[in-house]
């Protein structure tokens, strides 16, 4: 059986057929690392790198040592009760853990990684973050070895994040107020099945999700779902949903012929966490799919009338956490522009110059109607006025994404009034089966970060104008979308 190490549970949970093929996969079927994938790889190590720079206090620098040896040298540390350990290696049994930090605590130790994203996902106004699994059970593999070993200080291993923030993650605690399991016994269950894998006691499956546009084995997976017609195939219908029920229902086609009624008793479905509803609606996909039908309206919606209209669209960098590029399409009548607003460098007063400049543009553009796709414009601009509170108020922020004026295709039409014979419900997709396409060979949101960050480094002018196409193609996109909405409300009348 291989060794089972903290990246490949952080794989396993990002999605465990990745784990398989990693593990028993032809290395020749693999794509190529894309730039921004090495990117974050790069930005990374440099964080890393910057951190252990700027600690104050002492700590034993084992970086330069690698296997055994490095091992040897993490447990002589440990033994002397140095205070703080970095680039250590740890193992018991089948685990090895390589954690960025080992701490003295009480006398013994607790683990941590240094991580160049947020400790914490799904922070909002009205909720605070929560641990990430993916961090979680890399940081419970290095506990669970320091417990085996008998020198663990506790189940509260941390992160050092992109913020300069410790986030500490107790194992023992409940996920959520409606998820009591802790992340102790996701990690117990995610190890089981991935020793499982290991010795090929289990067999995994692939699945389509938006997670595969960075994984390295997309393309081969990506073929084999077509080519299985795997469920995941239909939009919603993830790996979660696939497999509780490809026991009584496994490809698209049978979803598509299935008798759903003889399925359904009452307000349940014999499937787990799918309802009645849920399961009609992904029956008629199955069928559009199955069929190459046409896109259909299934709830009536409005759209706002106005002669100008703006297609909004953002570019935004985690990594950085900036926005650094406003875009709009504007049609006024049978006449459109693209107007751009862009931070030339990653700096708080370029920032907020951009913001202040697209906020002083829309205004001059009312009476207007926006269209955006998805809640990440409104969502950022909230973070925006929150960083830049003399730019606009709280109030304008409301006003300007009042659903009167200023509609999330997605959110309020895409997703709730439409059905459409595709995989997912991506701008892309839709714009693509529409028949629009992209100038760059490469275009999405990953490569354009990429971009950014090339411009930043080089001021490459053809890096900026192919940041500043890549954003109107989007905007057009976006328009392009709501013709088709258009075209598919005057076919049902």
């Amino acid at each position: 059986m291989s060794k089972i190490t903290a990246s490949m549970l952080y794989n396993f949970v990002q999605c465990p057929h990745r784990f398989t093929l990693d593990l028993f996969g032809n290395s020749k079927d693999r794509d190529p690392v894309s730039p921004f994938v090495q990117l974050l790889w790069d930005k990374g190590s440099a964080f890393e790198k910057e951190v252990i720079e700027g600690l104050e206090t002492a700590f034993t620098d084992l970086s330069k040592f690698k296997g055994e040896e490095k091992e040897r040298m993490t447990q002589e540390a440990m033994k002397r009760g140095d205070n703080l350990i970095y680039s250590g290696r740890i193992t018991a049994g089948d685990l090895v853990g390589e954690p960025d930090i080992l701490r003295l605590h009480n006398k013994f130790y607790i683990a941590g990684d240094i991580k160049s994203g947020a400790g914490e996902e799904g922070a909002s106004e009205d909720s605070e973050g929560k641990p990430k699994k993916h961090y979680a059970v890399q940081l419970a593999l290095y506990t669970d070895i320091l417990e085996m070993l008998g020198v663990s200080g506790g189940r509260c291993p941390f992160v050092w994040d992109i913020h300069g923030e410790e986030v500490e993650y107790d194992l023992n605690a409940p996920q959520g107020v409606k998820k009591k399991e802790s992340l102790w016994a996701l990690y117990g269950t995610c190890l089981g099945e991935a020793i499982a894998i290991s010795r090929k006691a289990i067999q995994t499956l692939p699945a389509l999700a938006a997670n595969c546009k960075l994984c390295c084995w997309r393309s081969l997976c990506k073929k084999e779902v077509k080519e299985s017609q795997d469920l995941t195939l239909i939009p919603e219908l993830g790996r979660g949903k696939r497999d509780v029920m490809i026991a009584s229902i496994r490809t698209v086609s049978d979803l598509a012929e299935a008798d759903i009624s003889r399925l359904i008793k009452g307000k349940k479905s014999p499937f787990p966490g799918i309802g009645p509803d849920s399961l009609l609606k992904f029956q008629a996909r199955a069928k559009l799919l199955q069929s190459a039908g046409r896109p259909y309206i299934k709830k009536e919606f409005a759209l706002p009338n106005a002669e100008t209209e703006l297609f909004f669209d953002i570019e935004t960098n985690p990594m950085r956490d900036i926005c650094y590029l406003h875009g709009f399409l504007e049609r006024r009548g049978s006449s459109e522009r693209y107007v751009s607003f862009f931070a030339d460098s990653p700096t708080t007063e370029d920032e907020e110059q951009a913001f202040a400049q697209a906020w002083e543009y829309i205004q001059s553009s009312r009476p207007c109607a926006i269209y955006y796709y998805s809640p990440y414009e409104r969502t950022f601009w909230r973070k925006l006025r929150e960083r830049y509170p003399y730019v606009m108020t709280e109030e304008q922020l409301d006003e300007l994404f009042s659903p009167e004026t200023a509609v999330d295709l997605y959110n309020h039409v895409i997703k709730p009034c439409t059905e459409w014979p595709t995989n997912d419900h991506s701008i892309k997709t839709l714009a693509y089966y529409l028949g629009f396409k992209w100038r760059d060979t490469d275009p999405s949101g990953a490569a354009s970060i990429e971009w950014y960050h090339r411009w930043v480094e080089s001021g490459d002018q053809t890096i900026r104008q192919r940041i500043l196409e890549y954003n109107e193609d989007d905007c057009i996109a976006t328009r392009v979308l709501l013709e088709g909405i258009r075209s598919l409300s005057q076919k049902s009348h």
